[in-house]
């Protein structure tokens, strides 16, 4: 595990919305301060736009890393998260439709920070 998955979950833990435990443990990828990230995320957390506030964060830190050439590697991104959680939507992950939950908000936090870091490591 890289030391940005580590410091997503221990930002979590610390009590950070999903959203700012992922921007802020790349914020070096996106040049911002942990501050900065922190208020730059707010607007993803706890599903206020539909989809998981971590699965946001991670293709901010695309497109702020990445520009224009983002789009293509936001899609794959989406794809393999799908593959791995059924779902982007935070309500569904979270049992809202059905009661039952798909992932933890804590487990969407790690597998956006792993597929994250590790498509970043893929274009280097």
């Amino acid at each position: 595990m890289s030391n940005r998955v580590e410091k997503a979950i221990e930002n979590h833990k610390n009590f950070y919305p999903c959203s700012a435990a992922v921007l802020c443990a790349f914020a070096d990828e996106t040049g911002m301060s942990e501050q900065d990230s922190r208020k730059a995320a707010m607007p993803f957390a706890g599903g206020k736009m539909g989809k998981c506030g971590a699965v946001l964060a991670a293709e901010y830190v695309l497109e702020k890393k990445l520009g224009a050439d983002a789009e293509e590697l936001k899609a794959e991104f989406e794809q393999r998260f799908k593959e791995m959680n059924q779902t982007l939507m935070c309500r569904e992950l979270k049992g809202g439709l059905t009661g039952k939950p798909i992932r933890s908000c804590r487990g969407c936090v790690t597998d956006a920070a792993e597929l994250l870091d590790k498509m970043l490591e893929e274009r280097k």
